[in-house]
């Protein structure tokens, strides 16, 4: 007989009755962007370290090095080609964070609280924010990757974090934490995919309708691109063609120039996923597009990448054909809608916690199974 936590019946408008002592913290996380352009170094080697190192063949003893090298490039795209651009990223990031906390503590109140983690920027690194959650008194949390609609392999790196950052601010002592839920993706939610397409549709008809056929018009959905090959790391590509096709399908046949754009990094020896965004834009024009809407699906908050990497793909694709009319679409960002449907995704598994009896982990426990594990398959191995 398999056990299962009892559960309480309440329901979602009252406050949970057995459980009041209960709190839950959800931790959105993203990667968060440089606000000075001293910290480019030290933001490199922390990507170089959690994302680069599951697909590139680099000696970790090369990483401050490559990660100087890599701040010089940034310091010359965001200093000197965008006058001193700053990235938005991390204010739409609290805007998200605040109106997804605003929509959640309308139904739950004060027993729910919405934190903000960036991997690779201080002060809001996952340690730093969990300490932050832990003495605040929240006993539960939900882990919810919200930048990068694709795959366990971007958010694999946020467990990765919080995994490393629970270890260390308990040190033996019993958990405290007392259940734990995690959502890895979006990319198959019927009210994301209804909302992307709406949003394309909208701006066809507010910019291009009078002026294009519908056949004239090319639709580059652009998605977060992946590695082919990740050392045996889901990196996806499945999420993300997923999410593409969905879209793809409520707009094909009204517009029926659409191809999916991969947002890569040019990484040398690394095999990215394909089209990259440039050779859509270019594939659709020679198919007959004049006007070509390039639209961030694969991201929900916006970052250099949907900003100055597509910048310069247009740029780059206009300077071939310079009668082609592109319009550059933003993210979903802090669109009411979306931080609606973002909470209630995160509900669901808040409900879950609030009505599951507490569990109780004791790390301690964790050694001596390992070393119960050790002893039978040396045994084993005798035989």
């Amino acid at each position: 007989m398999v056990a299962t936590p009892e559960r309480q019946q309440q329901t979602s408008q009252d406050a949970p009755t057995d459980n009041n002592r209960d709190r839950v913290a959800v931790l959105l996380m993203g990667y968060g962007e440089v606000e000075s352009y001293e910290d480019f170094a030290n933001y490199n080697e922390q990507a170089l370290h959690l994302l680069t190192a599951k697909f590139a063949p680099v000696p970790t003893w090369m990483y401050p090095a490559i990660a100087k090298l890599l701040a010089l490039f940034d310091f010359h795209e965001w200093g000197h080609q965008h006058n001193n651009f700053i990235s938005p990223h991390n204010k739409i990031f609290e805007a998200q964070r605040a109106g997804i906390e605003q929509q959640l503590q309308q139904q739950w109140g004060e027993q729910v609280a919405v934190f903000k983690a960036f991997n690779f920027c201080e002060p809001y690194l996952p340690h730093q924010v969990l300490a932050e959650i832990k003495q605040q008194g929240f006993n539960k949390l939900l882990i919810y990757p919200l930048l990068v609609v694709d795959s366990i392999f971007t958010s694999g790196i946020a467990v990765e974090q919080v995994n490393k950052a629970l270890q260390h601010l308990n040190e033996g002592e019993p958990q405290w934490l007392t259940g734990m839920r995690y959502i890895p993706s979006f990319y198959n939610q019927p009210d994301y995919i209804d909302l992307m397409a709406r949003l394309v549709e909208e701006k066809i008809q507010n910019e291009l309708a009078d002026a294009y056929l519908p056949s004239e018009i090319g639709i580059v959905l652009m998605n977060h691109g992946c590695p082919h090959k990740a050392r045996g790391f889901t990196s996806g590509i499945m999420e993300s063609e997923a999410l593409y096709e969905s879209v793809r399908k409520k707009l094909i046949n009204r517009y029926p120039l659409i191809s999916v754009g991969w947002l890569n990094h040019d990484t040398p020896l690394i095999e990215w996923t394909q089209p990259n965004a440039d050779l859509a834009a270019e594939n659709l024009i020679e198919l007959g597009a004049k006007a070509v809407v390039m639209m961030p699906i694969g991201f929900a908050t916006e970052n250099h990448e949907t900003i100055l990497d597509v910048d310069h793909i247009i740029h780059d694709v206009q300077r071939k054909h310079q009668d082609v009319k592109f319009v550059q679409m933003a993210c979903v960002n802090d669109h009411p809608e979306f931080l609606k449907m973002a909470a209630n995704w995160a509900s669901e598994q808040i409900e879950d916690l609030f009505s599951e009896t507490a569990m109780v982990v004791n790390p301690q426990l964790a050694s001596e199974k390992a070393a119960h594990s050790q002893e039978h398959n040396g045994h084993h191995h005798h035989h």
